[in-house]
């Protein structure tokens, strides 16, 4: 027994409110990366540097990756019906998965070009064009980079958080492209697609990092202190002999939770009911981004008879 208190109206807002500012928050990285990419691509046209080129192509994969997450952050906001009985939150995971794939496309692409670019090379103009390229694209990925994170926190979006990470990632490879033009410069044309793959190398490791996370949340993980947290908090509410079977899984950028409660076996069903609203107050506005609780009671005394 036990949830809805009269926090409903609340949680509905604070949903709506947190998916905004996700969209908002997706839409003006987006707008930024774009730019970036698109300045970079131009200097890339003048300056032939394969490692441009694959700073170029991961910037714009990273402007890419805010559609999915904005296509699901508009899907988490649809309330729940007959068939999704808790809505479309997980759709941010789904995301997650395309975001891994449009990345890996890029790790795939920048090696390939670099690759080619050893065995045929060529030719790279304008060193320190590349070079001040390279700083255009670390400036637009960490102004991206935190903007992400810090809203991806305040709002419970491990998604957007992962992205903004990723982001400041990507930043310090756009930094490898000057030190690329830098050889470049000085006689070693190799620098330019021996950094292509460096580049390549450092997407891959970011890959492996996002894919884990997604793959935990699509797995339903949840941080082991949260869950202490709730079992602890539970137990120090009056009246509460027990607390067991602790459930918590993440429905888009907001966490669900079910346990189970032992209670004084002489308790009326009213005072049972009355003391699972209290235990679902209590980890509600103690548990960070929870949103609901689902808690179950059961005599001290008796209990293995009813399972």
């Amino acid at each position: 027994m036990g949830h809805g208190h009269g926090h409903g109206h609340d949680r509905v807002d604070d949903a709506l409110e947190t998916s905004r500012r996700g969209l908002r928050t997706l839409t003006w990285s987006f707008a930024a990366l774009f730019v970036t990419a698109v300045a970079q691509l131009a200097l890339v046209l003048v300056t032939g540097s394969v490692a441009l080129l694959g700073d170029t192509i991961h910037n714009f994969a990273d402007a890419l990756t805010a559609v999915p997450l904005g296509i699901a952050f508009v899907l988490g906001r649809r309330a729940a019906t007959r068939r999704y009985t808790y809505g479309l939150g997980r759709a941010e995971d789904l995301a997650g998965m395309v975001v891994v794939l449009v990345v890996a496309a890029s790790a795939v692409l920048v090696g390939y070009e670099s690759v080619l670019r050893l065995l045929d090379p060529r030719p790279v103009g304008h060193p320190w064009v590349v070079a001040a390229a390279g700083v255009i694209g670390f400036a637009g990925n960490e102004l991206v980079a935190r903007y992400r994170i810090k809203v991806g926190r305040e709002i419970g979006s491990a998604a957007l958080v992962a992205d903004g990470v990723h982001a400041r990632t990507d930043g310090f490879t756009s930094l490898a492209v000057v030190a690329g033009a830098a050889g470049v410069a000085f006689g070693f044309p190799a620098a330019d697609p021996i950094v292509g793959l460096g580049i390549t190398v450092a997407i891959v490791f970011v890959l492996r990092d996002a894919a884990k996370e997604v793959f935990r949340r699509l797995l339903d993980a949840v941080d082991p202190a949260s869950v202490e947290l709730a079992e602890r908090t539970a137990l120090d509410v009056e009246g509460v002999l027990g607390a067991r079977d602790l459930r918590m899984r993440w429905i888009g950028h907001h966490l669900r939770a079910e346990l189970a409660v032992t209670v004084a076996a002489d308790l009326s069903v009213r005072e049972a009911h009355a003391l699972a609203h209290v235990v679902e107050h209590r980890l509600v506005h103690t548990i960070p981004r929870l949103a609901a609780v689902v808690v179950h009671t059961e005599p001290a005394v008796g209990a293995e008879l009813a399972h």
